[in-house]
């Protein structure tokens, strides 16, 4: 796997990753950055995020559940002292569909929270890591 960045100007980057895709990266008011892309800490919550996601879709397929969204908020508290690694994150997962077996969902979302993720299982060396699952009837359906 490969990243490649390039700088762009203060400390504004442009990457592009192996797979063919690009994303920007900045830093903080703080640092020089100027608001032209995501801070990284962002993208680690967000990489957190996705790779969970992608986990609980992939398991609640297989356990034929019929999911039309699945929205996943992140936040994390980061340590007072540099680095200022996470210590804390919550993971909040609203499940949504028609049908869908709590259990089921749950237990997809504790599998990947707690076994799956590899993003995860990196971070909880430094982080706390808790989530909620909700599920929800599609807000789209009617009978």
């Amino acid at each position: 796997m490969k990243v490649a960045l390039h700088l762009n100007d203060g400390v504004h980057f442009s990457a592009s990753t192996e797979s063919g895709h690009r994303f920007e990266i900045d830093g903080s008011g703080a640092v020089g950055g100027q608001d032209k892309g995501a801070r990284p800490m962002e993208m680690v919550l967000g990489a957190l995020a996705g790779c969970s996601a992608i986990d609980v879709m992939s398991t609640l397929r297989k356990m034929k559940q019929n999911v039309s969204d699945c929205r996943i908020e992140v936040t994390g508290e980061r340590a007072g002292q540099i680095p200022a690694v996470f210590s804390d994150i919550q993971l909040d997962f609203a499940v949504f569909g028609n049908n869908l077996d709590q259990k089921k969902v749950q237990r997809a979302v504790k599998l990947s929270v707690e076994k799956y993720c590899s993003v995860g299982k990196m971070l909880e060396s430094t982080a706390r890591i808790s989530h909620t699952t909700t599920v929800h009837p599609d807000p789209s359906h009617r009978e």
